[in-house]
């Protein structure tokens, strides 16, 4: 299969879904990582992030043209559904291929190199 990470070219997910966590992931927890200023109340004890619950979601960490180029402005600091949210290979995620079809991108499929 590919090395090529189709995620920096995708960013469908960040485009589809609201990103929702347990308020303690935030900084302004005391272990907490993900920046609040860029979170916002979504129940007593979620947050999630900016821009995601909305109508058309857009997460305000993405960074880009979704697939085109994209990446996150707090990757090493994201919250656990986007840790946790797997690309597709041959559909393996459901959401994945959802999220890119609604952004009228294909399915991902593995690339296998022939020597």
């Amino acid at each position: 299969m590919s090395s090529a990470n189709a995620c920096l070219t995708c960013g469908a997910c960040c485009g589809s879904y609201r990103v929702s966590f347990y308020w303690g992931e935030a900084t302004g927890a005391p272990e907490g990582y993900v920046p609040s200023e860029l979170t916002e109340a979504f129940h007593p004890h979620l947050l999630c992030m900016q821009g995601t619950n909305q109508k058309q979601p857009r997460c305000v960490a993405l960074e880009g043209e979704i697939g085109q180029k994209v990446s996150c402005s707090i990757y090493p600091n994201r919250p656990s559904p986007c840790r946790e949210f797997d690309i597709s290979v041959d559909g393996s995620n459901a959401f994945c291929d959802k999220a890119r079809l609604k952004h009228g991108l294909p399915p991902l499929i593995p690339v296998i190199h022939v020597a």
